[in-house]
């Protein structure tokens, strides 16, 4: 062998053993590159594993959900299906009817209802004093009377809506025989208070001054100055309101209480026309 072979087969050798020893350290060394594990490491983590408990798979976790889903699911009994059958059109028609009934009863209700509550607020509620269907002040019984001679012998007041004329003293004799007694005192003072509207058909009957009578447009009745039916076709007098007379001389109408007029064929004063008629024009 020469010593060439010999130098190669000691250097071979020696790179081998060197090799081998570089191994060697190197799995002994904690430090043993990137991801690299001890043998402690894997052992410690291999007995740990033993304690674990192992985990369930994607399988199982499907399969526990699909038999919880199965299980909270009720199962219906097998019914047969119900036909569909169209309402009868007389129990539609009935229950129309009855609607109607009941909103026609539940309206009258609330109407009689309404009516009661009014009625009763205006019974509670005071009644307005003056004013015709009251007591209506004419004034001082002397202005009066000269409002009465200087008008032609008539006097009207708008708020009374009545005639206010003289009553001949003379006729009383005859008129507490006819006349009411509230009427017969306001006649005791001179005067008397006649309600404009004609006891026919309740048109508002002017004064004549010519005839010195009352003559209604409408139809023609006519009654003397104190209210006491003439002609035409009325079936009484003129109805009247009781005066009063304070002691200061106030007058006063009571136009709440009216009176029915006198018969016919009543005249009192004896008055005829004292001159042409307003209605005919003649006498």
């Amino acid at each position: 062998m020469s010593a060439a072979v010999v130098i190669v087969i000691v250097v071979a050798a020696a790179v081998v053993l060197g090799a081998i020893g570089f191994i060697t350290a190197a799995k002994r060394s904690d430090v043993r590159g990137a991801g690299a594990l001890s043998r402690e490491t894997r052992h410690r983590d291999k007995d740990s594993a033993v304690d674990l408990p192992a985990a369930a798979t994607g399988r199982q976790v499907e399969r526990a959900a699909a038999e919880a889903r199965s299980a909270s699911l009720v199962k219906v009994d097998a019914r047969p299906p119900v036909l569909w059958v169209p309402p009868d059109p007389e129990a539609i028609g009935v229950s129309r009817r009855q609607f109607f009934n009941r909103a026609t009863i539940g309206l009258m209700g609330l109407s009689i209802t309404t009516f009661a509550a009014a009625s009763f607020v205006a019974f509670l509620w005071p009644v307005a004093k003056g004013g015709f269907g009251g007591k209506v002040g004419l004034g001082k019984h002397d202005e009066i009377v000269q409002s009465i001679r200087s008008s032609g012998g008539f006097f009207y007041s708008s708020e009374a809506r009545s005639w206010i004329t003289e009553y001949p003293a003379d006729a009383l004799p005859k008129a507490k025989g006819i006349y009411q007694t509230a009427i017969v005192t306001g006649m005791e003072s001179g005067l008397v208070a006649l309600y404009q509207k004609c006891p026919h058909l309740g048109c508002r009957v002017p004064e004549c001054k010519s005839s010195q009578w009352f003559e209604c447009p409408c139809h023609g009745s006519q009654y003397n100055r104190v209210g006491e039916k003439k002609a035409g076709p009325a079936p009484r007098g003129m109805d009247r309101f009781a005066l009063s007379i304070s002691a200061g001389g106030d007058v006063v109408v009571d136009t709440g209480t009216p009176f029915t007029g006198p018969a016919i064929g009543t005249n009192t004063t004896g008055q005829e026309a004292e001159g042409p008629h307003c209605i005919t024009g003649g006498h």
